[in-house]
């Protein structure tokens, strides 16, 4: 058993850096990832900002350190880069020292591969140059391949609750760690752009065919965007002797119910889970410094969120903001990214600007921090991921003391 959760390794890959010098690099910068498509094909091709890591899949693969094995999949080359940095990251040189699993979160998958395919399936004079490819749809076949090339063996498991999907996967490790199961567990997550998720939310029609605005009364849609975001939690007992870049305090989890899409207009799941994560952490909400907010930019998604935490924090406001301006919605990975960015702003003592923020929302009283600030004293940090359907987790990161 162990009553701490140390975080003690980064790892990530976004449209803003391959890793973690970039990613803070750019953050500092104010510079946003969203740009047009270079290496997605879409019938969009020209009319969509998204957030594109701005490599082909023969770089990513080199990236990744794994050209001589078969090729595989966007969403796997993203992972294994953000996992192998974050085990470098926590000065991890022997694997098996402690008993280690992996948790990683996606919805797409490998579709990113098998859209393009499906219409030779049964095509057998076409079909063997990458019938192996099938196998790699499923979401649980990447978590395979990030586990290989970072040699765990003994516990893996895929999370896919939509954009909650990296948060709930820290969660889980978080809970396995507390309950003796593991001593340390690689958790975040892996999503790469596609086709079927560029249209589905074209369907959905909230894609903004300009740079998303979070939390601007005008806001019109969010940006897709791809990439990964991983990070080593610890026992006490594992992390004993090490670097220790922040402490996940409290988490927390709850399922309104409300719509397919749709998040509930008054904030209540949201609401529950930040409820339980302050719970778990025993903070009061006055004690958090900073929100690093879902804030996707949608008309719902943002007055819904904004409603629940102006029922939790009130006058009281932290400061707040979103950072998905900066690498576009990263669907099932966000929770992993904004992990990241979580635990830098403590490390960094800074706030992260909401860009492209500036008319405030007429239903709510905050306004969300729009340039960078620094040498903030930021000892706590509450970040929101939220999914469809309705699923809503709530992560805590605090200063290690």
């Amino acid at each position: 058993m162990s009553n701490k959760v140390y975080i003690t390794g980064l790892g990530i890959i976004s449209a803003i850096g391959n890793n973690v010098e970039e990613t803070l690099d750019f953050l500092n910068k104010q510079k946003t990832g969203v740009t047009t498509m270079d290496n997605i094909e879409s019938r969009y091709q020209h009319q969509l900002p998204v957030g594109e890591v701005k490599a082909s899949n023969a770089e990513l693969k080199k990236m990744a350190g794994v050209e001589n094995l078969p090729d595989n999949t966007r969403t796997t080359y993203l992972g294994i880069i953000a996992a192998k940095e974050a085990v470098k990251n926590a000065g991890i040189t022997n694997i098996k020292e402690f008993r280690t699993g992996i948790i990683s979160a996606t919805s797409v998958g490998g579709m990113g591969i098998t859209e393009d395919l499906w219409l030779d399936y049964l095509d057998t004079e076409k079909s063997g140059e990458w019938l192996h490819y099938i196998e790699t749809h499923e979401c649980g076949d990447s978590t395979e391949s990030i586990a290989d090339s970072i040699g765990i063996k003994d516990y893996l498991s895929t999370i896919s609750t939509a954009c909650s999907s990296s948060a709930n996967s820290i969660m889980y490790g978080a809970r396995l760690i507390k309950h003796g199961i593991l001593d340390r567990v690689i958790v975040g997550g892996t999503d790469s752009l596609s086709r079927f998720t560029i249209n589905g939310f074209m369907t959905l029609m909230i894609l903004d065919t300009e740079a998303c605005k979070p939390f601007d009364a005008e806001r019109k849609g969010l940006n897709l965007g791809e990439g990964a975001g991983f990070i080593v939690i610890e026992s006490e007992k594992a992390a004993k002797g090490k670097h220790i870049l922040a402490e996940l305090s409290g988490y927390g989890n709850s399922n309104d119910a409300y719509h397919q899409t749709a998040s509930s207009p008054d904030g209540a799941g949201a609401y529950l889970a930040m409820e339980k994560a302050l719970k778990v952490s025993g903070l009061k909400p006055e004690d958090i410094d900073y929100i690093n907010a879902h804030g996707t930019g949608t008309a719902i998604n943002d007055l819904s969120e904004g409603t629940a935490v102006t029922r939790m924090f009130g006058k009281n406001m932290p400061l707040i903001s979103s950072t998905k301006a900066y690498t576009g919605h990263t669907l099932g990975a966000c929770g992993g990214i904004e992990a990241v960015f979580s635990v830098l702003s403590i490390q960094e003592n800074s706030v992260f600007p909401n860009l492209n923020y500036k008319n405030q929302m007429p239903e709510v009283e905050f306004k969300p921090t729009t340039e960078l600030l620094t040498n903030q004293k930021i000892n706590h940090v509450l970040s929101n991921s939220f999914g469809f359907g309705g699923n809503t987790s709530a992560l805590i990161f605090s200063r290690h003391q």
